[in-house]
């Protein structure tokens, strides 16, 4: 993952928070209704410039193309992130929530898996799309444990 200042700002971790996220999610009516709310999520997400989209910000492990960049100003992390698949564009944008303008220490402290359980959406998943995602996660606490 580089380190950019030119991240596309999004409104995941601020003005959408993991709280807006679990309440809308648990709303939802079953797990079409989960998918269909993932990827309008991801419809939020600005694309990432082609510039910043590099083979050494790409994540590995995942099916689909993604890439992620972050920056780290005055000891708050920043995220920006891409994918070319709507519903992991969507996955992202929940990682996003959790992440975004935090701490490395809230960051660590985040029981994201409790918060997969509670969006009721890893059950759904394809083995590969939860591969994926804990990968994504897995670059995130890698870069802020440094």
């Amino acid at each position: 993952m580089t380190v950019s200042t030119d991240l596309p700002s999004h409104p995941f971790g601020t003005t959408i928070t993991p709280d807006d996220i679990l309440a809308r999610m648990q709303a939802s009516s079953g797990w079409e209704d989960r998918y269909r709310h993932v990827i309008q999520f991801g419809k939020q997400l600005p694309a990432l410039p082609e510039t910043l989209k590099s083979e050494n910000v790409k994540i590995s492990g995942c099916e689909s193309q993604v890439w992620l960049v972050q920056h780290c100003e005055n000891g708050y992390y920043h995220f920006a992130a891409d994918s070319d698949a709507r519903i992991v564009k969507g996955l992202i944008c929940l990682v996003l929530a959790a992440y975004e303008g935090k701490t490395a220490e809230q960051i660590l402290g985040f029981d994201i898996d409790r918060y997969f359980e509670q969006l009721g959406l890893l059950a759904h998943l394809s083995p590969s799309r939860s591969n994926g995602l804990k990968a994504i996660v897995d670059a995130i606490i890698t870069n802020v444990s440094r």
